[in-house]
């Protein structure tokens, strides 16, 4: 990189709550949150995320008509520019990206034409991808560049690339990243089901991320939406600092292949490292699905790299369930909250590990259908090794 990139604000939805405080309690205890959905397992926003979101829905006309991924991203990008100083004359630029998009939306009115023959007139425009980006640049009065995009599970991860290159370019002084995904839907979860990925868990912890001696897949599907403020070069109210992107796609071999060492990884892996040594690395938020080849194969690639000097690992699907586009900008805020707290969350089933005694450098890595892997280093600003 050409120089660190700030993180100046963050805000998240997921079944963990929406303020960083509660977030954070919430990792520190050893129980997921996870719920059944009739009979499946799935990772839900909280009634009272739910009822401040439905309060937006109401106070506009023009927003009872959008889909739950766009309300979602109001939600958060409104929690996440009041930590700032930003004003709409900054003329910042937006990118929220989405795995699924508004697919409440999508499947409600192909329904409707399937059984009148005709499509309602909101039809397209509040299912197109853009919608979203347009819809928070109109909220918060954004003058800026807009860019929605899908590259599937690591899609936040590349918001989070996007708008370093625009920062990078001097084209843009601040930029908002962020993802969204309200895909709790029946034929969402149809979809992963069809795959033979979801869990059919009944014991204590019905999603086995990080665990490596399952023999089953234990995939949850989870809702979520989060969005980052970044600010280029060393801010004074920066929250933590990014100094390594990596990024790598693999040769398909099938439509959801990665292989047996996640080469991806190990690319994208180095490229955010750079020259910075293996023992400066004090722990991986990992991307760690729940299917036995997706957490293997990561374990390889991160064996590959590190070889003996392996940093302390941990992942947070096990507690909100696999947020698809989500679910690394969820693991970046979950790296961001390791930083601040000085303290390392543990997998309670997974197999113990040594904290590390100060921790300044945290890698993130998402990996997508296809082996779309990014690698995401951040650090610290004031903790001396």
């Amino acid at each position: 990189m050409k120089q660190p990139i700030s993180i100046t604000s963050f805000a998240s939805v997921s079944a963990l709550g929406s303020n960083a405080n509660q977030i954070w309690e919430n990792y520190l205890n050893q129980k997921h949150f996870l719920s059944l959905k009739e009979t499946v397992w799935t990772g839900s926003l909280t009634d009272e995320d739910k009822q401040a979101i439905d309060i937006i829905r109401n106070s506009d006309n023009k927003y009872k008509s959008l889909d739950d991924s766009v309300l979602y991203t109001i939600y958060v990008a409104r929690k996440a520019i009041e930590k700032t100083n930003w004003t709409s004359e900054d003329n910042f630029g937006i990118n929220i990206g989405s795995s699924r998009g508004a697919t409440s939306l999508f499947e409600k009115y192909h329904k409707e034409f399937l059984e009148t023959g005709k499509s309602a007139t909101l039809s397209s425009p509040t299912t197109t991808l853009g919608n979203i980006s347009s819809w928070i640049a109109h909220d918060l009065q954004s003058n800026g560049p807009e860019i929605s995009h899908s590259i599937t599970c690591s899609t936040g991860l590349h918001s989070l690339l996007n708008g370093i290159a625009w920062l990078q370019s001097g084209m843009s002084e601040k930029f908002m990243i962020g993802a969204s995904e309200a895909s709790l839907t029946d034929f969402t979860i149809a979809q992963m089901q069809a795959l033979k990925v979801y869990s059919k868990e009944t014991d204590e912890y019905p999603c086995k991320a990080f665990d490596l001696d399952k023999q089953k897949n234990t995939m949850v599907l989870g809702e979520a939406a989060a969005v980052f403020c970044l600010e280029k070069g060393v801010q004074e109210n920066a929250i933590a600092l990014i100094k390594g992107i990596g990024f790598a796609t693999e040769v398909l071999k099938h439509n959801t292949s990665v292989t047996a060492n996640a080469d991806c990884f190990q690319k994208s892996m180095k490229m955010a490292l750079a020259d910075i040594s293996m023992d400066d690395i004090d722990a991986i938020v990992m991307h760690a699905p729940g299917t036995i080849k997706g957490d293997l194969s990561e374990i390889n690639a991160i064996h590959a790299v590190f070889g003996d000097k392996k940093p302390f690992l941990t992942t947070n699907k096990w507690k909100v369930g696999h947020t698809f586009g989500t679910s690394g900008l969820l693991s970046l805020e979950l790296a961001i909250l390791i930083l601040q707290h000085q303290k390392v969350i543990e997998v309670p089933f997974a197999e113990k590990q040594n904290h590390p005694k100060k921790i300044k450098n945290i890698l993130v890595n998402a990996v997508g259908f296809g082996g779309n892997a990014v690698s995401v280093l951040i650090s610290a600003q004031n903790i001396k090794k």
